[in-house]
């Protein structure tokens, strides 16, 4: 089995990425695909053929990172956002299409596993990582395992009753609304004027960014709190692109927030894996998942 590859799909609102992945963690060649999202048959034909492309003898399975909440027990992706799945048994689908061991997950839970396998928390047992893009999602690993549960740790109240939340949400005051690039890119236009974005605010190193910083600070330290992580990775395109700016205020309030001694002795980190967490992390519950099969 050492030999063996898996096929990573990172599934994302405007793109799928595929690639060939070692055991190792390294990308041996991928594909690149804009993701249909003109309805739910469309957008599994494009994930087939995405797959499709990459297949050689020396596959042996595939994995799957999507961006919505999963029912573990019976393989069902319940719901996305942005892209138009709903309701479906991804794991049979895709196994029944391909005739290969599959595994999917939530799409922030596999980068998660990413980090914690071949990243920044590749010498930690236990991590939290908090992924700020368009919003804000989370993944968690306790004991060196993967928790499987729905893991929205965007969707985590920091603000009572605080601004709205995105997307589908009716909720208020989550770390979505304060953290994310939608929430930066709203914050640029209020303190640089109409038409600045999240990126203006990088580009500027601007102190505004350390209102974000408090209330991430806010959130790690409630994720603290319950889970006692060794290291607490912060990804994502803004969370990467603002992490510098963004950890000195949060860990201010990391150190009032969390109970000791756990906030003085976290390590906050920033993802080390690039672009290509979602990907890898896809390949590794592929593996998971052909190792399931070879047990059984």
């Amino acid at each position: 089995m050492a030999a063996k590859r898996v096929i990573g799909v990172d599934l994302g609102g405007t793109k799928i990425r595929a690639g060939v992945v070692d055991t190792e963690g390294r990308i041996m060649g991928s594909v690149d695909h804009a993701t249909p999202t003109t309805s739910q048959a469309a957008l599994l034909d494009a994930l087939e053929s995405a797959v499709r492309e990459l297949l050689g003898p020396e596959i042996a399975a595939g994995g799957f990172g999507i961006p919505s909440r999963m029912d573990h027990r019976k393989g069902i992706a319940l719901g996305a956002v942005n892209i138009p799945l709903r309701d479906v048994p991804f794991e049979a689908e895709m196994e029944g299409r391909l005739g290969l061991p599959v595994g999917v997950d939530n799409d922030a839970n596999v980068a998660a596993l990413a980090e914690f396998t071949f990243g920044a928390g590749r010498e930690a047992r236990d991590l939290v990582m908090l992924t700020l893009g368009t919003g804000v999602g989370g993944g968690v690993v306790t004991e060196g395992q993967l928790y499987r549960g729905w893991a929205e740790l965007g969707h985590m109240v920091i603000v009572e009753d605080g601004e709205p939340c995105q997307g589908a949400c009716s909720g208020r005051g989550h770390v979505e609304s304060y953290c994310s690039g939608g929430a930066a890119d709203r914050l640029a236009r209020r303190v640089l004027g109409s038409g600045a974005t999240a990126r203006d605010l990088v580009a500027r190193n601007h102190e505004a960014l350390d209102e974000i910083g408090a209330h991430l600070g806010a959130a790690i330290g409630s994720l603290i709190n319950i889970f006692n992580p060794e290291v607490v990775v912060i990804g994502g395109g803004f969370g990467v692109a603002a992490g510098v700016r963004l950890l000195q205020p949060a860990r201010s309030v990391i150190l009032r927030e969390a109970l000791a001694p756990a906030g003085q002795e976290v390590q906050l980190a920033l993802a080390e894996l690039g672009g290509e967490p979602g990907l890898i992390g896809a390949a590794l519950v592929g593996l998971e998942a052909l190792a399931g099969r070879v047990a059984h």
